[in-house]
C-alpha cells in the first residue's frame, strides 16, 4: 500500500520558524484543500498545539470540521465571497467571519443578518490584481459607504491577495501600494479598518514590511515554496516494490517509449504515479509569449543539468526511468541490493495527494 507519511515534528518546526519570523503579527493558517492534503483536523490540531488561533477556510465543510472538533473560540475566516443563502446562514451559525467582496454580497449578508436579528462579522476584500473576488481600488467610495449603509455588518478586517508575490516584486509592490491606498482612504473617512492583511506565504517570506496586522500562510507550513527557504517538506510517500525485472538492451518502459535501455537494465516497478502526486506540480499559465519562453528556458536548463526524478531504495537514490504513469513508475535499481516488497521512499507534491491514506508520525 502506498502511504503519505507526514512528520509532525517537521510540521511543528516549520510553524515555529514562521511564528518567529512573524513576531507579534498573528498567523492566519490556511487549511483549505483538505488541509493541503494533510487533512483539515490533523493540520489544525498541530497548528493549535503550536499556539495558532486564527484559521482560514474556503469551504463550509472545513469550518464545520473545526467547530465540531473543539475549535470553538478560534477565529475562522471564509476566504470566498459567498452569495448562497444557505451557505451564509450556515457560516453565521458557525460564527465564521465572512468575506465581502462586492455590493451584492454586502447587501445579501446584511439582509440575512437582519432576518436573524444578528450582526455578521466580515472582512472586506480588495481586488488589486487577482481578479477573483473583491472591490477594485477605484471603488473605494463604495467600500466606505458600507460602513453607514449596512447596519448588520461588523467590519473587522480588510485584505487583498497578491497574484505574483513569488516572482514579480515590481507588481507586488504596486498592488501593495494600491491596497494601502484603500486602507488609508477608509481611515481618512473616519472609519476603522480592523485587521489589515495582504501577505500569502510567498509575500510573507519575501516582504516582511508588508506583514501589516496579520499574515495568511498555507504552503509555507508544508515547506513547499517555489524558491529556496529554510523550511522543510513535511511529508513523503512510502510504497513497496511490486516487481523486479531485467529489461534487455533496446527495451522501453512507460508510455510514449520515452526511455530505452542502453544495456540490460534491472528495474523496480513501483505502484506510485502522478495520481498520487509524484512528479506533479502546479503548471504555469503559458498564454503569454514571455511565459512560454520562460518555461522553455527552464526545460532546457533541466535537460542540460540532467535533473532526473529519483526514489530512495535500499539507502540509495535510484533514477526513475520512462514516463511516470497514473499509478505506476519504474526505477533503475542496477547494483542495488533490493527485492520485491522492499520499502521505497518517494518525494511527492502534498497539494496533489490522492488515493492514499495519510499517516502522521513524530
Amino acid at each position: 500500500m502506498t502511504t503519505y507519511v507526514v512528520s509532525r515534528e517537521v510540521l511543528a518546526s516549520n510553524i515555529r520558524q514562521l511564528k518567529t519570523q512573524a513576531g507579534a503579527v498573528p498567523i492566519w493558517a490556511v487549511v483549505k484543500g483538505d488541509g493541503y492534503g494533510l487533512g483539515v483536523l490533523p493540520l489544525a490540531e498541530t497548528l493549535s498545539e503550536e499556539g495558532i488561533t486564527h484559521f482560514c477556510v474556503t469551504d463550509v465543510k472545513e469550518a464545520e470540521i473545526l467547530r465540531d472538533n473543539s475549535f470553538t473560540e478560534e477565529k475562522i475566516l471564509m476566504l470566498r465571497s459567498v452569495c448562497d443563502r444557505r451557505e451564509i446562514n450556515r457560516l453565521l451559525d458557525l460564527k465564521v467571519i465572512l468575506t465581502v467582496g462586492s455590493e451584492e454580497t454586502a447587501r445579501l449578508v446584511d439582509q440575512i443578518a437582519a432576518e436573524r436579528a444578528d450582526v455578521a462579522e466580515v472582512h472586506l476584500k480588495i481586488d488589486t490584481g487577482m481578479g477573483r473576488y473583491g472591490f477594485l481600488p477605484e471603488q473605494t467610495d463604495r467600500v466606505i459607504s458600507l460602513y453607514a449603509e449596512r447596519k448588520h455588518l461588523a467590519i473587522s478586517g480588510i485584505y487583498t491577495h497578491f497574484n505574483c508575490a513569488f516572482n514579480n516584486e515590481a507588481l507586488t509592490r504596486q498592488e501593495f501600494a494600491a491596497f494601502m491606498g484603500v486602507v488609508e482612504a477608509i481611515r481618512a473617512a473616519g472609519q476603522e479598518t480592523g485587521t489589515v492583511h495582504c501577505c500569502n506565504s510567498a509575500a510573507f517570506l519575501k516582504y516582511p514590511e508588508m506583514h501589516c496586522d496579520g499574515v495568511r500562510l498555507g504552503s509555507a507550513l508544508l515547506g513547499r515554496m517555489p524558491f529556496r527557504t529554510k523550511l522543510h517538506p513535511v511529508g513523503y510517500a512510502v510504497t513497496n516494490i511490486d516487481e523486479i525485472r531485467t529489461l534487455p538492451k533496446g527495451h522501453t518502459t512507460g508510455y510514449s517509449a520515452l526511455w530505452k535501455a542502453k544495456k540490460d537494465t534491472r528495474v523496480a516497478i513501483l505502484p506510485v504515479g502522478w495520481y498520487h502526486g509524484f512528479r506533479v506540480s502546479c503548471q504555469p499559465e503559458l498564454a503569454r509569449k514571455r511565459d512560454c519562453l520562460r518555461a522553455a528556458l527552464s526545460a532546457v536548463k533541466q535537460l542540460l543539468r540532467r535533473k532526473r526524478a529519483t526514489v530512495l531504495i535500499g539507502g540509495r537514490q535510484c533514477p526513475v526511468v520512462g514516463a511516470v504513469g497514473m499509478l505506476h513508475c519504474a526505477a533503475d535499481v542496477s547494483g542495488v541490493d533490493c527485492k520485491c516488497g522492499d520499502p521505497v521512499t518517494v518525494q511527492i507534491s502534498p497539494l496533489h495527494v490522492k488515493g492514499m491514506p495519510v499517516v502522521f508520525r513524530a
